[in-house]
């Protein structure tokens, strides 16, 4: 498909509207205030970068700041992000499987600087994990998909359907399903359920702090900090972690698994009150006592231009 209208969704230019209040700064340490000036100054120039270099191809594009957008992208043969990991989080909850996406990590963490500022505060920056562009390759990076030298990756999401109503929201990176409150318990059941019919003859009853549900793009992030393994890119496969568990006995090996796409996990709720966090705090949805949540990954899939895919291309010219 030709690729002629794009969407520029971009992080706040200023996203850091903390630094004054009133003409005075509210950080008081200076190495902190340089580095989040530096921040913004950076992405700022890498979003200036990235509409010099659309003005120069033969494509029809508009910029919109990520908050502005309430609605369905559509119309548009792709979208590019500008920012990190969240902005192209944020974007994939306005993108079904007919428009591709391409991450432009604008500000991307400085080992050195992390280095040098270890002993003051983290200065890390962004890891654009799920960006296949920065502002030092992105006029390459944007010729091989104009050109089609390379194509998109299908990248697998999550569905949830409570009380068998399906969420309208997918989530790109993980679920959350816990108490409102982060110190309070959560009780709630599940099993693992082929789409053939067959259910787990085990129910698995769990009083903890929640219950996450990643896909492998997510695997790299709060599951893999909380002791999960990293899967491959492209598995359909889904992994789940029932987070500080008290007390679980005999099902303690069942706390932490994966589960395969012709299969789902159905999860009773047995807390007064609960709340499905997709994709950290980028949607959310409540759930109450006797809830039933279905959990798969027969959502949409999002196709996203991945660096491994223009490593490929190189390692051929």
């Amino acid at each position: 498909m030709a690729i002629r209208k794009l969407l520029l969704l971009l992080k706040p230019i200023d996203p850091y509207p903390f630094l004054q209040s009133g003409g005075v700064s509210l950080i008081k340490n200076p190495q902190v205030l340089k580095y989040l000036e530096s921040r913004c100054k950076v992405h700022r120039n890498a979003i200036n970068l990235c509409q010099e270099i659309l003005n120069k191809k033969a494509v029809e594009w508009k910029p919109i700041s990520r908050n502005d957008v309430s609605n369905p992208i559509r119309d548009v043969d792709m979208v590019i992000t500008v920012g990190g990991d969240g902005t192209l989080l944020h974007a994939s909850h306005f993108l079904d499987d007919s428009v591709p996406v391409l991450g432009v990590n604008s500000d991307p963490t400085q080992a050195h600087e992390v280095e040098e500022l270890s002993d003051q505060f983290d200065a890390s920056r962004s890891t654009g994990h799920l960006c296949a562009a920065t502002v030092e390759n992105f006029e390459q990076v944007l010729d091989d998909i104009l050109y089609g030298r390379v194509v998109p990756s299908k990248v697998s999401r999550i569905s949830v359907k409570l009380n068998s109503e399906p969420l309208l929201s997918h989530a790109l990176n993980d679920i959350l399903i816990a108490h409102p409150c982060p110190a309070a318990v959560s009780r709630f059941s599940f099993k693992i359920k082929n789409k053939d019919g067959y259910t787990s003859p085990k129910t698995v009853n769990c009083r903890s702090s929640g219950l996450r549900v990643c896909t492998a793009a997510g695997s790299t992030a709060a599951m893999l900090s909380a002791g999960g393994f990293v899967m491959p890119m492209l598995s359909r496969d889904l992994q789940f972690m029932v987070r500080e568990p008290i007390s679980p006995g005999s099902t303690s090996t069942q706390m932490h698994s994966s589960f395969k796409p012709d299969q789902s996990m159905d999860v009773n709720w047995y807390s007064d009150h609960g709340t499905i966090y997709m994709d950290g705090c980028q949607v959310r949805y409540n759930v109450q006592l006797g809830d039933t949540i279905e959990i798969s990954s027969d959502a949409p899939v999002l196709n996203v231009f991945l660096s491994q895919g223009f490593s490929q291309v190189r390692s051929r010219y």
